[in-house]
């Protein structure tokens, strides 16, 4: 590739400027679509690994089994599934459990909250021990979380999540210190949760948590079976070992035989974060394959431009011939700048596509990745060179004799 391949290549591509800006349009779209697309699938990604972190990486949860209608598993004629004291305190057994260091129950309800005449529906209003925001790895924005002297004192205070917060009070606002109602019963709001986003399941930040022994005696009275179950394992190495414990221990209190299928559901996040991780990962490849295939298309239009060049410019092919052009020389000349032309629009696309991705907002956040940026206009450039090899080739191969002769 001379210098001079490079001046005459561009003075063709500027001799036909509509032309060739049409050309590039299709790369600069296909260049941006790759790196806008596969940002954008990166975000996803990264908000879903961490909205489900937010769980708690260790953390291992106990639910009951129920069939796809909510009822439990067999329906009123079989015995009810629950998730009693005996077995919270089954699981807290060092000795059966050696891989748990802390365990947990927790109850939960729906209803509605009101605060200054203004109510709003609340999807979780959650029953716990000071333990369970351990376990979630659950952080304050402001204020305190509930102590064990408020669970002993069964006192009336709780912490609220800010979706609550910005429906029933307003964006801004500071809930600390306000009163509220829960179905009837006050509340002195003693924290704001920090945000946490949806776990996929649902928003984690629609949420009030207060004491258990509060709720158990002014919301849900005497219940016989939990919620769920809330076990930290000792590290996330330990998570196997400790559902496998855990398992094994609920059986025997549930009083299942060896072919008895389990009453009971055992997950944790980490499994949670795996089947995300993978299920992102797919989407990212399904955007990138699109991006890909809109870059592809552009690549075909330079072909076509430059098949279309070749044929305007047969006589100029057989004067440079004529006059000592080596078949070299006409090669470099065309795939020069069919490069050109995916060059530029590489470029163009790239500049479309880091700017697009600086949008934030509906929901997306995508991430740009400088490997993508870099690997998007190398492949432009590549696709330049393939799809006008084919051009340049037949130019090469013209003889001056047919070149001259062609009207």
């Amino acid at each position: 590739m001379t210098l001079d391949s490079v001046r005459v290549a561009l003075r063709g591509v500027l001799a036909n400027r509509l032309r060739s800006a049409l050309t590039m349009l299709g790369i600069l779209i296909g260049t941006s679509a790759v790196i806008m697309l596969v940002a954008v699938g990166t975000g996803i990604s990264d908000g879903v690994q961490n909205q489900i972190r937010a769980l708690g990486t260790n953390a291992l949860y106990v639910i009951p089994e129920r069939n796809a209608r909510g009822r439990d598993r067999g329906g009123t004629s079989a015995r009810r599934i629950r998730l009693t004291a005996d077995d919270v305190k089954a699981l807290s057994d060092k000795v059966r459990v050696p891989d748990a260091n802390v365990v947990t129950p927790t109850v939960s309800t729906t209803g509605t909250v009101t605060w200054e005449g203004v109510t709003y529906a609340l999807n979780s209003f959650v029953g716990a021990e000071p333990a369970f925001g351990e376990i979630r790895d659950a952080t304050m924005a402001s204020g305190r979380t509930f102590d064990s002297e408020d669970v002993e004192s069964h006192a009336k205070v709780a912490v609220i999540g800010q979706t609550v917060v910005d429906h029933l009070m307003g964006k801004g606002v500071n809930p600390v210190g306000q009163m509220v109602e829960f179905n009837g019963v006050r509340f002195r709001i003693i924290g704001l949760l920090d945000k946490k986003g949806s776990n996929g399941f649902q928003d984690q930040d629609d949420v009030m948590v207060a004491p258990l022994s509060t709720v158990i005696e002014n919301i849900v009275g005497n219940v016989d079976s939990y919620n769920s179950i809330a076990v930290q394992a000792a590290s996330r190495q330990a998570l196997p070992d400790a559902m496998t414990e855990i398992t094994r221990t609920l059986r025997r209190t549930h009083r299942l035989g060896p072919g008895t299928p389990p009453d009971f559901i055992v997950f944790n996040a980490a499994n949670l974060l795996a089947a995300g991780k993978k299920a992102a990962q797919s989407f990212q490849l399904l955007l990138a394959v699109v991006a890909g295939i809109s870059l592809l298309i552009g690549g075909i239009g330079v072909m076509n431009i430059m098949l279309v060049t070749v044929t305007e410019r047969t006589r100029e092919i057989g004067i440079r011939k004529a006059l000592g052009a080596q078949k070299s020389d006409i090669l470099s000349q065309f795939l020069v700048e069919a490069m050109l032309l995916a060059g530029l629009g590489g470029i163009l696309g790239v500049a479309l596509g880091i700017g697009a991705g600086q949008y934030h907002g509906a929901g997306l956040h995508p991430v740009i990745s400088p490997s993508t940026v870099v690997l998007s206009f190398g492949v432009s450039i590549l696709i330049g060179v393939f799809f006008g090899l084919y051009p340049a080739s037949r130019a090469a191969a013209l003889t001056p004799m047919e070149a001259l002769r062609y009207e």
